[in-house]
């Protein structure tokens, strides 16, 4: 801009006053001073002598002063050019261009001020949509924006987030019945080991027109020392496509989906930094959902009635009915189609959900279905052939009972919770699972992003399934009872700590020993994000 005004500026035909009549001299002046006004370089050029125009200094900075007046009333109303003369016209094209400029330098302005504010601002948009899941983002990962790395990619677009979460799970009882590892009957009953490692990358299809269009993929590996807890693997974690219509209204999810991280809300307090030791049913799993573990091919819609109320359906290819170690053993990688006996399952979940805000309390409530038709072995009668009907129910909510900082914090306080889930006795060795739980988020000043919780369940087993173990002369339960407490401290950016104990009523599935009835578990876990 400062250019073209010295152009304009050099072009003796306008400035030459002198030369031309007073008609026309006026309205010519008053253009080039709707164009100038507030510009850098006309007050350099008022500044400078003009032996040409031996005018009084009084007289001229009264003129200045009325021509400046006069150009911010042709800026507000906006003035076309065809409104200007035509000897003008070149003027107050210039002073469009420069009114568009000094918007944009004010936005440009505006977008600085917000990233001094929050300079992570910018890689919200590349998180991973669709979830209820809370992964870390990039301000709470241990290298942050260290070298300037994450704000190279996310110019063009790239986002990414990186874990290892690693866990053990030790008994601490005397008569802990420990034995082989290929004998060990649960967790904890010899000490127990766990790593999980994941990457996911995100792209940003927004950048093209498509409303919070995302691509996301992502990988996984993965070690048990007890094998049914995992089992190994190293392969795929996700690959999805995402975006929403008609202003958010409605969210598409499709791909090779983990779809425990999009229904039912499992984890207590919904945060995987705070939450890698609570209990969780496997009643969804065995209902066939996907998971981290076991992705499988998926599409998602949401429904958005308000910025509350929700509907979310899914059509998933369902994991194996034999189970999630059986899923994995056939699938190692995650990228096959379909694996043995497996079909579709579809999940329909409606659910209220308002994030905390001061003197609003966060609440989440929801309740959901599953239908799948694979081929499921009939526990009922088990000589006859497999069943192609099967579902699930459940119920939870979660509520923020009291908020211990009002400003700023409103996320901070004392939650409680529970979920109630059910599945047939004669298609699934877990038929109900109740959970009830009480957790704090922040509850010290000193600790603001640290979690305590207190959890009990119980797990009732199928009574089908039990009376057949009975029948072959097995020890069984028809329930395992357990109370669970822990803390979760946040060390650094990208760095939890959890330590727990919990005391566990018939640690085993249904069948046990004399030494297997009870087990008091230490558990330790560490979770560092990236």
């Amino acid at each position: 801009m400062a250019a073209s005004i010295q152009i304009y500026s050099a072009a003796a035909p306008v400035f030459n006053f002198r030369s031309t009549t007073k008609q026309r001299g006026v309205p010519i002046a008053l253009s080039l001073a709707a164009s100038l006004v507030g510009s850098p370089a006309f007050t350099q050029t008022a500044n400078v002598p003009n032996p040409r125009n031996e005018i009084p200094d009084e007289v001229a900075k009264t003129r200045l002063q009325r021509d400046s007046d006069l150009a911010r009333k042709f800026r507000r109303r906006r003035l076309k050019p065809a409104t200007l003369l035509v000897d003008g016209s070149a003027l107050a094209q210039s002073a469009s261009l420069s009114t568009t400029k000094r918007y944009s330098a004010d936005e440009l302005v505006k977008t600085r001020t917000q990233n001094e504010i929050d300079p992570s601002a910018k890689f919200e948009k590349l998180r991973e949509k669709g979830m209820w899941l809370n992964i870390p983002g990039p301000a709470d990962t241990i290298d942050q924006d260290q070298g300037g790395t994450r704000s190279a990619l996310a110019d063009v677009g790239i986002g990414y987030v990186g874990g290892t979460v690693n866990s053990l799970v030790d008994n601490q009882f005397p008569n802990a019945a420990r034995t082989s590892i290929a004998n060990q009957r649960y967790m904890g009953q010899n000490p127990t080991f766990s790593t999980v490692n994941f990457m996911i990358v995100t792209y940003d299809l927004s950048r093209f027109g498509i409303p919070d269009g995302q691509i996301i993929v992502g990988a996984q590996q993965q070690y048990w020392t007890w094998k049914p807890g995992g089992p190994d693997r190293f392969g795929l974690n996700t690959i999805a496509y995402y975006q929403t219509f008609f202003d958010s209204t409605l969210e598409l999810k499709m791909g090779y989906l983990r779809n425990v991280n999009e229904f039912g809300g499992t984890l207590v307090g919904g945060s995987a930094g705070a939450s890698v030791l609570a209990p969780s049913s496997n009643i969804l799993y065995q209902a066939g959902m996907s998971n981290n573990a076991a992705p499988t091919p998926a599409m998602n819609v949401k429904f958005n009635f308000d910025d509350r109320l929700y509907n979310k359906v899914s059509i998933q290819r369902s994991l194996s009915p034999d189970g999630q170690q059986a899923e994995i053993t056939e699938n190692p990688t995650g990228l096959n189609w379909r694996t043995a006996n497996a079909g579709i399952l579809l999940v329909d979940e409606i659910g209220y959900k308002n994030k905390a805000a001061p003197g609003v309390p966060e609440t989440w409530l929801r309740a959901g279905a599953g239908f799948n038709n694979s081929s499921y072995k009939n526990l009922q009668y088990p000589q006859q052939p497999r069943v192609n009907a099967n579902s699930t129910y459940y119920v939870a909510a979660d509520r923020q009972l009291w908020q211990s900082a009002l400003k700023g914090s409103a996320y901070r306080g004392i939650y409680g919770g529970f979920s109630v889930m059910y599945a047939p006795p004669d298609l699934n060795r877990v038929s109900q699972y109740y959970e009830l739980r009480l957790y704090a988020k922040g509850l010290f000043d000193s600790r603001p992003t640290d979690q305590i919780a207190i959890v009990a369940t119980n797990t009732v087993w199928s009574n089908y399934a039990v009376d057949a173990a009975l029948a072959e002369g097995n020890l069984v339960h028809r329930d395992s009872t357990a109370i669970l407490g822990t803390y979760t401290a946040h060390l650094a950016p990208g760095i939890y700590a959890s330590v727990g104990l919990a005391y566990i009523n018939n640690p085993t599935s249904i069948t046990h020993t004399r030494e297997t009835g009870h087990a008091l578990n230490l558990l330790v876990s560490t979770s560092i994000f990236f």
